[in-house]
């Protein structure tokens, strides 16, 4: 075998003409202007009428860019970004709603109900809302959506509710859509998917616009789809830019996530069907809201608002920050009718969901919860429970009764070491016996030994041991922990963040509004109380690398153990009370003391009230909190501790000895002459102070003042040097920044000396959008100071706010049909929108809908925010002006109709469905069209068509009955113009007075009875006033898309059973004519003389009796002729029979002879086809013979 030659590579060229254009092209030059200078004739013009053509082209090209300029009526805080996910069932809507709630909130949900709005980065947050396969829904959705994300099951392919959603986006704004194609994983073959992806984009395209984006689902992994596809989806909506929609930003709407019935709930109970008060919860669309305005819900009705009040954001966007990312405190998840918020805004109240849980997950109670709700719970007071005399600290736990603690009132506790077990026991000892201990011990304030060891001093601390061991576990759900650990971020976070919306005692709520007043960092975080969590620790070993996310999230787990401490001390208080009352007289000198000593410190500390020690303030231990929570320091010696000694206060049990050097260090710190930070030591702050003012003059007494000279200590000229390089270098931007300040200031003044002297490139575009700038800026600085209370009473509610809307009257199967999964949207009305009047349209029957659409059946429409039904009037203009009314739609053509209906601006595009009721096989939508005019000026008129008979006629005059019945109606017809069917023209003239309603008419020529004569009149048709709201989210759950209204004739008759009786007129019958005479053709004499020859009617005699002597006489022949004639007349009827007898045999013989030479003619056919087989057959072997002589002469030749 032969190797395959190796081809020769490709050597590049390093040199020149081609080697330096591809230089300077990969530096970033374009060769463009040299080879311009070096021969300019390629680049002149050649053909100005082309290059015309072009610059036009191009012209139009960037004209049909521009969109006509809004007025940005965007709030500061926009609300959040509606997204819709649509498509036909089982496609996979509800898992990529949850995969996008996982990818921006790291949180799973379970149901979908409602909407669910998440905030997805520093100035956005998305509402998501999954349309389900009702007409009903995705007609409301379709006017509410910001972007509309197109779910399509790949293999199976495009279904007919896909493009049935499109067509009602097209009608109401068309929103920003972008396709998603799912089960892309069912294809086996790389081609075929390919090949679908290919054919799908483009029929997606065709249906929207070119270049629509459309993502690829690739496949799932644990019923999820893949994160890298889903993080790249949320990244487009997340830089999507939306363009207003008219109706959207005319009308203020909200989409409700919460609805709360206020109903009396006594009224409820004596009559269940009353009306119900109810008030929706959402954020507010669209442009401003007014109160008492009057309001539309599509499914339900028109009402009139109550009451608005806009209330705290439940999904605030985060505070503006430089930052890349969102603190996971910050990714908020919020959708009430999913059950997932923990807290809820009301006018007057806050509700709290204590089991702080995000998700739907039945998660155990916490024993912090349960010491808050037992404090919540308590209605009998403490001498009350003395007397029962049992405390029970938590659930499950044993109770303490008097006898119980009488016995431990005289019994103390001494911990011996055990080197055995290397661990402290408690030894019980009797209180005569030990009556130092407990002075012995609270000595020990401040020193370093184990504190969790020292503060066990009675049995209740076996309790609190077990308590501390349950939140501990409870407290890591809490904390933050590192970025590492990301499948425990979603639990905490929530939680973190529903502590953080209530305090459990009014000394937190001081505590938090002190800490928002200050500062942010290492300040805000010193004068904290420093109790953290073992995570917290490990964080502030790299606190530095850490982002500021991480410290934020610690300031806030910090907040969150602060609340719960203060709800446990609160619980110990109340138990030592309960407790200490049984011993009170015991040493009360001591405790006259102890009181007299706590009045002078500062802060009680409850620990050493309780147990009789205190805590170390050691940083290197952890500390135990009331024996529940253990909480650890930082390592960070810029943090103060939280109950250090105060060193303004006095503490008379407290001496030190001064003299010493270590006593004189701990407090030089605290003076001018002490070691300070770098930015906060006197010296250094002096010489700021002189830097920044120099050299000055006293203007009082003339002195001048000079700045530091150069000469400084010899240790500072290092440090001096950097500094005068620092300032030069400073001096040099300064000088840079003056000097590019000078240029922009010529610039403007340049473009300002231009914009007044010359039209520049300006157009009437530019000047509209500067224009829409200006107004867009005055209206957002108008009320930009002024508070929202005062700011709602002028301009009303504004877009972005959370409102709360209150509207009376409602039906009750509102409520008691309610169902989640249905939007509820809120749409405001103008003024004049409340009423219901005529409305004129321009309709066009939808070209993929089956039938054309009938004058008079009833029709729904989508109109605004409503969807009512109507009966239409379908019309068309003549050439004249008149309306004349259609019995059906024309096809693939625009006609008008008539309807009765609300009031809606003209413009407002429409479609029209025929029937609501379940999912119909075909496509639903019936037509489409727009508003043109909102008056009764249009006037439809119906065609009508009077019959008459003559019944005499006298020449060109005939009178005529049966047309009329009245004298009166014939006086209102008269002149009017009247035709045969034969098509004579005439005119009524005059009413006769017998028979009523005959009249005289004249014609064109002459009638014959036989003739009808018929008038063509135009009667006016009233439009029928029929307005019926669809009530479907009235209807109970599971049969909201079952709403049924008025049928059509067909239906009722299908549904009746009743059969059409046809008209007479209409059938067929057998046509009788009978035989008509003419009369002669009568010419004038005048008329004949000028006729020609050939035309004159020739004056022909009628024949007569031919006279006697005229006649041919009759030939009579003798007898002998007679016989010879006979005799003729039998020999040729033989001679012709025998002819006619030869002839047929020689027919017959020439048959037979036809039959044989066929018979022959096959028979040679096959001979030749036998013979020729033969030969070929001969011919095969001897070429046969020849090839293999052939094969075995070259074999011996090689």
């Amino acid at each position: 075998m032969s190797t395959v030659k190796e081809q020769k590579r490709h050597q590049q060229k390093h040199s020149g003409p081609k080697a330096e254009r591809k230089k300077l092209k990969k530096q970033g030059g374009t060769t463009d202007e040299d080879e311009r200078k070096r021969n300019p004739k390629a680049f002149a013009v050649q053909s100005a009428v082309r290059m015309a053509k072009t610059f036009h082209r191009a012209q139009d090209i960037k004209t049909k860019k521009h969109h006509i300029p809004l007025v940005d009526r965007t709030p500061l805080e926009p609300p959040p970004v509606v997204i819709v996910v649509v498509g036909p069932p089982k496609v996979g809507k509800t898992t990529l709603i949850r995969c996008l709630i996982k990818n921006f909130t790291r949180q799973k949900l379970g149901d979908i109900c409602g909407p669910v709005t998440i905030v997805s980065g520093k100035r956005r947050r998305l509402t998501f809302m999954e349309c389900n396969n009702d007409i009903n829904t995705m007609i409301d959705l379709a006017k509410v959506a910001d972007l509309v994300l197109m779910l399509i099951d790949a293999s199976f392919g495009f279904e007919m509710e896909t493009f049935e959603f499109l067509n009602i986006c097209q009608v109401h704004g068309f929103p920003r859509i972008m396709g998603v194609l799912t089960h892309l994983d069912s294809f086996k073959n790389n081609k075929t998917l390919r090949k679908t992806k290919k054919n799908l984009k483009h029929r997606f395209w065709t249906e929207v616009y070119q270049g629509a984006k459309l993502f690829y689902l690739s496949g799932m992994v644990y019923g999820e789809y893949q994160t890298q596809e889903v993080k790249n989806l949320g990244r487009f909506i997340s830089v999507m830019k939306f363009r207003p929609l008219v109706w959207q930003t005319s009308h203020p709407y909200a989409l409700v996530d919460r609805m709360e019935d206020l109903t009396d709930p006594e009224s409820i109970r004596t009559d269940p069907k009353c009306d119900r008060t109810v008030s929706l919860y959402g954020y507010l669309r669209g442009t401003y809201l007014k109160n008492k305005c009057q309001v539309h819900i599509p499914g339900v009705g028109d009402f009139q608002v109550a009451d608005v009040n806009f209330l705290p954001d439940p999904c605030s966007l985060p505070d503006a920050q430089k930052k890349r990312a969102l603190n996971e405190k910050e990714r908020l998840l919020y959708a009430p009718m999913a059950g997932v918020g923990g807290v809820v805004y009301d006018r007057d109240a806050v509700y709290i969901d204590l089991p702080a849980n995000h998700v739907n997950q039945q998660q155990e109670v916490r024993p912090t919860t349960e010491l808050v709700q037992s404090l919540i719970d308590t209605h009998a007071t403490l001498d009350a429970k003395m007397a029962a005399s049992k405390v029970s600290l938590f659930s499950g736990s044993a109770t303490l009764d008097p006898t119980g603690i009488d016995e431990q009132s005289s019994l103390q506790e001494k911990h011996v070491w055990d080197p055995n077990t290397q661990r402290n026991r408690r030894k019980v000892v009797f209180a005569e016996e030990e009556e130092d201990d407990v002075s012995s011990t609270t000595d020990d304030e401040y020193g370093d030994s184990e504190q969790e060891e020292d503060e066990d001093k009675d049995n209740l601390s076996e309790f609190l041991k077990e308590a501390r061991a349950k939140s501990e576990k409870s407290a890591k759900n809490v904390t933050y922990t590192p970025p590492v650990k990301r499948q425990k971020l979603e639990k905490r976070k929530e939680e973190g963040e529903e502590m953080l919306a209530f305090a459990d005692s009014e000394d937190d709520l001081e505590m938090s509004e002190e800490e928002e007043s200050k500062e942010e960092g290492e300040a805000a975080r010193a004068r904290d109380s420093g109790h953290c969590s073992e995570e917290d620790e490990e964080e502030s070993d790299d606190e530095e690398s850490e982002n500021e996310s991480v410290e934020e999230e610690d300031d806030a787990d910090d907040t969150v153990k602060k609340q719960t401490e203060s709800s446990v001390i609160l619980f110990i208080i109340l138990l030592f009370l309960s407790i200490g009352a049984l011993q009170w007289k015991d040493g009360l000198q001591q405790k006259a003391s102890e009181a007299f000593l706590r009045q002078q410190e500062a802060a009680p500390n409850l620990r050493k009230l309780i147990y009789g020690s205190e805590a170390s303030d050691s940083e290197d231990e952890d500390k135990e909190l009331g024996g529940l929570f253990r909480v650890s320091r930082p390592h960070n010696s810029t943090k103060f501790q939280a109950n250090a000694l105060d060193c303004s206060r006095f503490n008379p049990d407290t001496f030190h000895d001064w003299d010493l050097e270590e006593m004189l260090n701990s407090i030089r710190d605290c003076f001018v002459t002490g070691k300070w930070e770098e930015g906060q030591d006197a010296a250094t702050l002096l010489k700021e102070d002189e830097e920044l003012y120099g050299d000055f003059e006293d203007l009082e007494t003339g002195e001048i003042h000079k700045g530091p000279t150069e000469q400084q200590d010899p240790q500072n000229d290092e440090d001096d040097e950097k500094e005068e390089a620092e300032e030069s270098q400073m001096k040099v931007d300064d000088d840079e920044d003056q000097k590019n300040k000078r240029l922009e200031k010529k610039r403007r003044l340049k473009e300002r000396f231009d914009a007044e002297y010359d039209d520049g490139d300006a157009t009437y575009f530019d000047d509209l959008k500067e224009e829409m700038q200006k107004q867009a800026e005055l209206n957002r600085t108008e009320f930009e100071d002024v508070d929202d209370e005062t700011r709602v009473q002028y301009e009303g509610f504004r877009p972005g706010m959370y409102i709360r809307v209150e509207i009376s009257s409602l039906p009750c199967e509102f409520v008691t049909n309610f169902d989640p999964h249905y939007p509820i949207i809120l749409g405001g009305l103008a003024s004049a929108e409340g009423n219901v009047g005529y409305l004129q349209m321009r309709l066009k029957k939808h070209r993929w809908h089956g039938r054309i659409l009938k004058t008079r059946d009833p029709l729904i429409l989508s109109l605004g925010w409503r969807r009512f039904q109507t009966i239409p009037l379908y019309h068309i203009e003549d050439h004249n002006g008149r309306h004349r009314l259609l019995k059906y739609t024309p096809q693939h053509m625009h006609c008008g109709a008539s309807i009765w209906g609300p009031v809606t601006p003209q413009g407002t595009g429409f479609l029209a469905v025929q029937s609501l009721a379940g999912t119909k096989a075909n496509f639903r939508i019936a037509a489409t069209g727009v508003v043109l005019d909102l008056d009764k000026s249009v006037t439809v008129m119906k065609k009508l068509k009077l019959i008459g008979y003559p019944y005499k006629i006298f020449k060109n005059t005939c009178f005529v009955k049966g047309m009329f019945n009245t004298l009166l109606e014939v006086a209102k017809f008269e002149g009017a113009s009247v035709r045969t069917v034969s098509g004579v023209r005439g005119q009524i003239k005059k009413a006769l007075s017998t028979p009523l309603g005959a009249y005289r008419a004249t014609f064109e020529d002459r009638l014959l009875m036989s003739d009808i004569v018929f008038l063509r009149s135009w009667y006016p048709v009233s439009v029928p006033q029929l307005y019926n709201p669809v009530t479907s989210l009235l209807l109970p759950v599971g049969q909201k898309d079952n709403w049924e209204g008025m049928r059509t004739l067909g239906q009722l008759k299908h549904d009746l059973g009743i059969r059409n009786n046809p008209n007479t007129d209409s059938l067929y019958k057998p046509l009788v004519r009978g035989q008509r005479r003419f009369n002669p053709l009568h010419i004038p004499k005048e008329l004949q003389k000028a006729l020609p020859f050939k035309s004159k009617p020739k004056q022909q005699q009628p024949k007569g009796k031919i006279p006697r002597d005229l006649q041919r006489p009759s030939v009579i022949r003798e007898p002998h002729e007679r016989k010879v004639a006979a005799l003729l007349h039998a020999l040729s009827t033989v001679h012709n029979h025998k002819r006619k007898k030869a002839h047929m045999v020689q027919h017959a013989k020439h048959k037979e002879f036809l039959q044989q030479k066929e018979k022959q003619e096959e028979a040679k056919l096959k001979r030749q086809k036998e013979a020729r087989k033969k030969l070929y057959r001969v011919m095969g072997q001897m070429d046969q013979k020849k090839q293999r002589s052939s094969l075995k002469g070259s074999s011996q030749e090689n």
